[in-house]
């Protein structure tokens, strides 16, 4: 439109900016509703089970931990008083001990152990049986593995007798002895847990990169060297893996002592700190002193794996790190 005095020409009104159109949630199809039931309905039966078995006793043994009852009569809160006994009792002590000492002993010979084979049955074409004669005491029962070796360590059994005859001395007694009784725990314990520890090993060792392998046997690595410089450093993560989870099982050590030597072994040489807290909560009914060492003993593992996770900057190595 023009000025009708000047002539000029009106500048024009700009159109408004259209506003954006306003999103809407969109509706989830029912196949994804129908999916997500399903998945609910599948983990449902995991999820009850973790609450009852694992979520509320661990919730229960807290509470208990500081207080004073039988099982049958009247709670009664007690404070500290369950810890501090705790700690004052030599029982406890001794223990954690046995404890500590069938981990030290048991960890770095069973992983050591289990590298060494599944470097040898990794040169194997067929090594199918080989590894499900190291697998099956894996999935054995624990109770009948005990069993069988506590017919082993008896006097007149196979291992004594050969050792008797061997070395030209008496048969020993393992399980009478109460410095061979914790030793007898320890051998048990490593060859029952060595062919999951194989199987993983092997399966690390074949997962390494094969451009590795050959870049060192190129510039001349040989066997040794190949398998310090290069094969265990890349199984290192697996190592530590293992290394925890060997840790953590050491520490819970309570069905092949339960088993495999009565009462704890003679003048309590074997008793772990989770046959204490049996003994303590099914023994004596004392669940609050029960209650009271399991959360000691959840918070030394928690301090053990603390360290691992701390130490593992300095020898655990990643091929991409690597590369």
């Amino acid at each position: 439109m023009s000025d009708l005095a000047t002539g000029e020409r009106m500048p024009q009104a700009l159109p408004a900016a259209s506003a954006p159109p306003a999103t809407t949630p969109r509706r989830e199809s029912a196949w994804r509703r129908r999916d997500r039931r399903w998945g609910y309905l599948f983990i449902g039966p995991q999820l009850l089970g973790m609450t009852v078995f694992v979520v509320l006793p661990f919730a229960a043994s807290l509470v208990l931990a500081f207080a004073s009852w039988d099982g049958l009569g009247e709670l009664s809160w007690v404070g500290f008083e369950n810890f501090t006994a705790q700690f004052q009792d030599e029982l406890l002590w001794r223990s954690i001990v046995n404890t500590l000492i069938i981990a030290v002993v048991t960890v770095p010979i069973g992983l050591g152990l289990a590298v060494v084979i599944a470097v040898a049955l990794e040169r194997l074409k067929t090594r199918t049986l080989y590894l499900v004669l190291f697998f099956a005491p894996v999935v054995t029962s624990t109770v009948a593995v005990a069993m069988i070796w506590q017919q082993m360590f008896r006097a007149d059994g196979v291992l004594s007798t050969t050792i008797a005859n061997v070395f030209g001395i008496d048969p020993p007694d393992w399980l009478g002895d109460p410095k061979l009784a914790l030793l007898a725990v320890c051998i048990v314990t490593i060859w029952s847990s060595l062919g999951l520890n194989v199987v993983i090993f092997l399966a690390g060792l074949q997962n390494i990169s094969p451009s590795v392998i050959e870049a060192a046997r190129i510039d001349g690595a040989g066997a040794w060297r190949l398998f310090r410089s290069i094969r265990l450093p890349l199984l290192s993560p697996i190592v530590f893996f293992s290394s925890v989870v060997a840790f953590i099982s050491s520490l819970q050590t309570f069905d092949t002592v339960y088993v495999l030597v009565s009462n704890a072994g003679p003048d309590n040489a074997t008793r772990t700190i989770v046959y204490h807290i049996y003994d303590l909560g099914f023994g004596k009914f004392q669940i609050g002193p029960s209650s009271a060492a399991s959360v000691i003993l959840l918070l030394l593992t928690l301090v053990i794996t603390a360290i691992q996770f701390g130490a593992q900057k300095k020898f655990v190595h990643y091929e991409d790190d690597a590369a």
